[in-house]
């Protein structure tokens, strides 16, 4: 059961991969827990995650899961490792729509139709599905006509996991980074286009007012 975990926590980590653990027993809300790993085990089913409402990483990966259920209390969830498991469908709507990075490689339900559609569709703040970087999620830079190398950096960050998540202790930190640049870009490209967009505007109004005839008194 996960009530061992009491006896392997650190600061901000749960780690009980390669346990032997068949289910997720119930625990006390554990606040200040950021990650889980419970890849490696023979759990079959997602059940009392509740108990960690700040959890942002999530490794279930190799395990004999068969559908995803039980994640929407997770409203901080960033990162979901379901690699290698037996789900055969996916209702999207079960995922949390916070993830940043979804992994459901060997998974039957990767065959769906229109699988990564349906999941991009319903994950608005997905980076890399599958260990494949979403497109207009990443390189609207590179349609301005390059980008910096730092921004190589990030998309080297988001394409490194290969195969089943096993982040070291750095990850969140580095995630945590890279999303908050991503975001500063955004709303500063927001900002400028917004900015332009009103010149363009005012100078329209301008133009008009020339050409119209006065207005009659």
């Amino acid at each position: 059961s996960c009530s061992r975990s009491m006896d392997l926590l650190s600061s901000s980590t749960v780690r009980l991969d390669r346990e032997n653990i068949c289910t997720i027993g119930r625990l006390q809300s554990l606040w200040e827990i950021h990650s889980l790993y419970l890849q490696q085990n023979q759990i079959e089913k997602i059940e009392n995650l509740g108990c960690f409402p700040n959890l942002r990483f999530l490794s279930l990966a190799g395990n004999r899961i068969r559908r995803v259920e039980n994640l929407q209390p997770l409203r901080h969830l960033c990162v979901l490792d379901l690699s290698h498991n037996r789900i055969q469908m996916l209702d999207p709507d079960e995922l949390p729509r916070s993830l940043r990075l979804l992994d459901l490689t060997g998974n039957e339900c990767t065959h769906q139709h229109g699988y990564r559609e349906l999941v991009v569709g319903a994950l608005p703040h997905l980076l890399q599905l599958d260990a494949q970087p979403i497109c207009g999620s990443m390189g609207e830079d590179e349609e301005d006509g390059g980008s910096s190398s730092s921004e190589d950096e990030d998309d080297e960050l988001l394409s490194e996991p290969s195969g089943p998540f096993t982040a070291g202790k750095d990850f969140f930190a580095d995630l945590h980074r890279e999303l908050a640049g991503r975001s500063q870009r955004r709303r500063r490209e927001c900002l400028e286009e917004h900015q332009t967009r009103l010149e363009e505007l005012k100078e329209l109004r301008e133009r008009r007012g020339l050409l119209l005839p006065p207005a009659p008194r």
